[in-house]
């Protein structure tokens, strides 16, 4: 599968702040909530895209000491997409948690 954000996987991401590439996926889970319920594709392409996202930023050796924290919000998401009975996630909780990324990310601007 081409990757969806390829700029960003050809080391822009690298640029950007951990803060900032939460947020960015955040954007993709907020994309979801959007979608879910009402049209099966868009939630899945944003879904494919926040797990490249996600994926990228666990592939950052900046973030090694980070690892577990960001495989766990991976998982979590996964665990929404799939009705949350794993972890009791839902992508209102979800799209609160990366908001707060937002939020940051901005307030650092």
């Amino acid at each position: 599968m081409a990757a969806q954000h390829a700029s960003l996987a050809a080391g822009r991401w690298q640029a950007l702040s951990l803060t900032e590439q939460m947020a960015n996926v955040g954007s993709e889970v907020a994309r979801m909530r959007r979608w879910d319920g009402k049209d099966a594709q868009l939630c899945e392409n944003a879904f494919v895209r926040a797990l490249e996202l996600l994926d990228l930023t666990i592939g950052d050796h900046r973030w090694m000491g980070r690892r577990k924290e960001l495989t766990r919000a991976r998982e979590c998401l996964c665990d929404a997409m799939l009705g949350g009975h794993g972890y009791g996630n839902d992508l209102a909780s979800l799209d609160r948690y990366f908001f707060a990324f937002a939020v940051a990310a901005r307030a650092n601007r």
